[in-house]
């Protein structure tokens, strides 16, 4: 047994470092895999019914096999050869499929599959390609800020881990950024890891900018290739601080407003168009040649209508270069003429002004004891009345806040002014005495009483209005008597009287009574002429003679009677 087997052995050596066998329409195949992926290669062969084994190997680059996995097809074992960078990778299934864990970029070579049998050994290949996806792409090193008209280096775009190497695009707003002397510059390199044999990409950016860019996004990408093909993977965008140099001032009022009053602090501010804008500026003041070095800002506090002019301000280094603005510092003066606490007497004449300076035309109101007045005051004979609190207000409408106001307060004085009336009851039973009194300050009134008489009401005043106000006194005279008033204030004192007759009452009496006796005699007259029928009527049967007896005595009785009545009357 042992010596055939030697010659079956050696046969089969020779078949396999012999010329293999290739089927029939099988040339390369290729399978793609992803770094760290499992890689399975099909054997591609029909496996042959006198089959002995099969058995995987890979070629090196000077062509000599290294043979890696034997599978037996009557056993059904399966040995790997001791390859170390395949320990613990490899899986040789029962149709002779290869698979390859945790993939490599040493991977890819030319894979061999064959199938022995005892008169020949048939062969397929496979070749194998990795691949593996680059990081995302990331700028870095980017330079802080970018100067106009300068080329300088924007940054450096990198990506990583890559198989093959790919390849790194710049943009700007989108657009592919293109090498031109003096104004784009990009230098471009790759390092592969000598373990990993991954490749790191690298491109630098060297920019010629402008204020154009400013706010402009620079973009960069990688462009690489897979298993299905070519992709690109984009950065995050990049937007960079574009320095320029000033070319133009400007100078503002703060805070803003329409119109500066009198007494107003403001805040000058200086600005240039440049990045960064300048920090210092000269400020030159109405008058003053020489400028004032300060930060950006100068602040001026109660301003005054002086103040009013052009002011400028330019840079340090660049005088020429300046900015100015136009200031009005509005006032508003008021004179009032007289003014405060002014006495005058009644009748005096008193001429008021209100005189007003302004930066604008000003509205003047006239107030009287919070009244507005159509027109302004003016005295020729002071009246009570007259008196009170003035005020002139003025105000500039398109100034806010800037109002005046002064005030006077006028006292029109004057010494007491009796007038005496008198008003007698319908009845004739009293008398009612009015003392009217005009002055100011307000007259103390008094009175007296000459002769007797009753008072039915002691003094009632009215209201102390406009200088003016009056007592009465309500009186029934047993005689004729003197009602005095009299009326004293700080300045003098007055006395007025009135006489008051008794007789007036007594006539309106007996007028009455005259009045309330005709009526009695008529109604007792008519009574007797009814009485005189009645009895006439009743005393029909009795003889004339003695009708007329009685009669004739009536008629004297009644005689008798008028007669008493016209004594009574006189």
């Amino acid at each position: 047994m042992a010596s055939k087997a030697a010659p079956s052995c050696r046969l089969i050596f020779c078949l396999l470092i012999s010329a293999a066998v290739l089927r029939p329409g099988l040339g390369l195949y290729t399978v793609s895999s992803t770094y760290g992926d499992t890689i399975i290669m099909p054997c591609r062969l029909d496996v042959p019914q006198n089959l002995m084994f099969g058995k995987w190997k890979y070629e090196k680059p000077d062509g000599s096999p290294v043979f890696i996995a034997f599978r037996s097809s009557t056993k059904k074992s399966v040995q790997y050869d001791d390859v170390p960078e395949y320990k613990d990778r490899l899986s040789l299934s029962e149709n002779y499929t290869l698979s390859i864990s945790n993939a490599r970029i040493s991977d890819e070579k030319r894979f061999v599959c064959m199938l022995v049998t005892e008169d020949n050994v048939y062969e397929a290949p496979t070749i194998v390609k990795v691949f593996k996806q680059p990081s995302k792409p990331e700028i870095v090193s980017k330079a802080p800020f970018l100067e106009t008209e300068q080329l300088k280096k924007l940054g450096d775009c990198i990506s990583k881990d890559s198989y093959p190497e790919g390849n790194i695009t710049w943009y700007r707003s989108g657009r592919v950024l293109q090498p031109l002397e003096g104004v784009v510059d990009i230098v471009f390199k790759k390092e592969m890891d000598p373990v990993t044999q991954l490749y790191t990409m690298t491109s630098s950016l060297e920019y010629k900018t402008t204020k154009a860019d400013i706010h402009m996004p620079f973009t960069c990408s990688v462009t690489y290739y897979g298993p299905s093909g070519q992709k690109t993977i984009y950065s995050e965008q990049a937007v960079f601080d574009i320095y320029y140099p000033t070319e133009q001032v400007t100078i503002q009022v703060l805070p803003p407003r329409s119109a500066i009053k009198e007494g107003d602090n403001i805040t000058l501010k200086c600005l240039g168009n440049g990045n960064p804008p300048p920090e210092e500026f000269f400020f030159y003041l109405p008058g003053q040649p020489e400028g004032i070095r300060s930060s950006n800002t100068y602040t001026l506090t109660d301003m005054r209508r002086n103040a009013s002019g052009d002011y400028r301000c330019s840079l340090t280094d660049k005088k020429s270069m300046i900015a100015s603005t136009s200031i009005t510092v509005h006032y508003l003066d008021l004179s009032l003429n007289p003014s405060g606490e002014v006495t005058k007497q009644i009748g005096d004449a008193l001429p008021i002004s209100c005189t007003i300076s302004a930066s604008r035309n000003a509205t003047v109101v006239w107030m009287k004891d919070n009244t507005r007045l159509k027109s302004s005051p003016s005295f020729s004979s002071l009246q009570y009345q007259d008196a009170g609190n003035y005020v002139c207000e003025t105000a500039l409408q398109e100034v806010e806040g800037l109002k005046k106001r002064e005030s006077l307060t006028l006292i029109v004085e004057g010494k007491p002014q009796i007038r005496m009336t008198k008003i007698i009851d319908p009845r004739g039973l009293s008398k009612t005495v009015i003392c009217h009194v005009e002055g100011f300050p307000k007259p103390a009134i008094q009175w007296t009483i000459t002769g007797s008489g009753s008072v039915i009401n002691q003094t009632e005043e009215s209201p102390y209005i406009n200088g003016k106000y009056y007592s009465k006194i309500i009186i029934s005279p047993e005689e004729n008597v003197t009602l005095t008033c009299t009326a004293e204030n700080q300045l003098e004192r007055t006395v007025n009287s009135l006489n008051v007759s008794a007789n007036e009452n007594r006539e309106k009496v007996n007028d009455q009574a005259k009045l309330i006796v005709g009526i009695v005699v008529g109604l007792l007259l008519a009574a007797l002429v009814a009485g005189v029928v009645y009895w006439l009527y009743m005393k029909k049967s009795k003889t004339a003679s003695k009708h007329v007896n009685k009669d004739l005595g009536n008629l004297e009785e009644n005689k008798k009677l008028e007669e008493n009545n016209h004594k009574t009357e006189a």
